[in-house]
């Protein structure tokens, strides 16, 4: 690979006095696999960041695309304004969604449609006369995108570090404890609470699969003490729980549904939020009653819905929503060998196509930076990218994926770490 001296580029989630000239440029994708600048292949284990469920490359999102650029390349939604590739995108995603009388409301990513759902969970009580209700419960490991309140309501530390006074109103419970998710709402007083935010599975707070019965009991618990419940199906949907949205899975209905990445497998900046129609139903009954002056403006970018109604065309003619679930088993079982290798602590999955792979405690208390150093090793002794996220190594390879590239992800990462113990960087 070229070697730079220096960058302009500021990297998100990233240590510039470290990464300004050691960046590792990514040319080219094809399927499950990437190229380096070298030409070196290496297979896409986390697609990308949890949004290439259809792979890379695909012909059919550019000429879609393409086609709709040289049509109308997008135009505002805002007002009484549309596209037609917006429109349809909106009546998919709310047949798809299986919500009654559901509602789409697009922004350009999952950071944003949490924003917008947290600002309509709260506008909601408003409009119904209940101005008190403005707390929103979260969990503790869940992640919610960087903006204003997913920063406020995510419950990992390290990201709500150094930014003074967060949104106030929020608080966190246990990740897997429905438990605790009914006292605190006992502890405010049902009537200030607006919402609960919940991951089906967390993702960059660990991987972490929902207890048995999780999903069912906090969707339970929020509907007898009249809370709203939001689903964030960010990473969790369009086909990486094996449904649509992920929640299916578990038979809930939640009040909203919060989406991104898979809707276009990254091929273009989209996300936004499902409402439910009863949720929906005071802005919709009324003209004169209320305007939601809130929307991002890009919001249903007619080139980026054509890519997601491409995307969504190509996951329904080769079955990629249902791979999710047929595939959870086979990566667990690929990935659970590896709790014999020293470096290894945990290995979780299970529900959907998506798996973790916990550090050894002891190991990482001896070098915090172990993780992002097993996942160099991956990349550059075992052939396959991964996310680092704290003391886990996260896998969720695009939904095209076969059995055999599965098995390399196992191979990969067991050279990896094999060549960390080697060279004495860990032990």
């Amino acid at each position: 690979m070229a070697t730079r001296a220096d960058t302009a580029l500021w990297h998100p989630f990233a240590d510039m006095a470290a990464v300004r000239s050691g960046e590792f440029v990514i040319s080219r994708g094809e399927g499950v696999w990437l190229f380096d600048e070298s030409g070196k292949r290496y297979l896409d284990g986390s697609a990308s960041l949890w949004y290439c469920n259809i792979g890379h490359g695909r012909p059919e999102i550019a000429d879609a695309v393409a086609e709709q650029m040289r049509q109308l390349e997008a135009w505002s939604v805002f007002g009484n304004y549309a596209t037609p590739p917006a429109l349809e995108l909106a009546d998919a995603l709310a047949e798809r969604s299986t919500l009654d009388g559901a509602k789409v409301f697009f922004t350009t990513g999952g950071g944003d449609a949490i924003d917008t759902a947290a600002k309509l969970v709260r506008l909601y009580w408003q409009v119904l006369g209940e101005p008190n209700r403005l707390h929103i419960v979260s969990r503790t490991n869940g992640y919610h995108g960087t903006m204003a309140f997913g920063t406020s309501i995510g419950g990992m530390e390290a990201v709500r570090a150094g930014y003074g006074p967060l949104v106030p109103s929020t608080s966190q419970v246990e990740w897997d404890s429905p438990e605790a998710l009914a006292d605190e709402i006992e502890r405010i007083g049902p009537e200030q609470v607006a919402a609960f935010f919940v991951e089906p599975v967390i993702g960059a707070g660990g991987v972490m699969p929902p207890p048995e019965g999780y999903m069912e009991r906090t969707a339970e618990i929020c509907r007898d003490a009249g809370v709203l419940f939001v689903c964030d199906s960010v990473i969790c949907g369009f086909g990486r729980l094996g449904t649509w949205f992920g929640y299916e899975r578990f038979g809930i209905e939640p009040d909203l549904v919060t989406f991104a990445k898979g809707v276009t497998s990254g091929y273009l900046p989209l996300g936004g939020v499902v409402v439910s129609g009863r949720v929906a139903e005071p802005f919709w009954s009324e003209p004169g009653r209320v305007t939601w002056r809130h929307g991002q403006t890009y919001a249903g970018h007619a080139s980026c819905c054509a890519a997601a109604l491409a995307n969504i065309e190509i996951m329904e003619r080769e079955g990629l929503v249902a791979r999710g679930r047929e595939g959870e088993g086979e990566l667990l079982a690929a990935l659970a060998p590896l709790v014999d290798h020293p470096l290894v602590g945990d290995v979780r999955g299970g529900t959907g196509l998506v798996a973790g792979v916990q550090l050894d405690a002891a190991a990482l208390a001896a070098d915090p930076a172990l993780t992002t150093k097993a996942s160099a090793s991956v990349r550059d002794h075992g052939g396959v990218i991964l996310r680092a996220l704290g003391q886990t190594l996260a896998v969720s390879p695009p939904l095209t994926i076969s059995s055999k590239e599965i098995r390399l992800i196992h191979d990969g990462l067991r050279a990896g770490l094999d060549a960390l113990v080697e060279s004495g960087v860990a032990a």
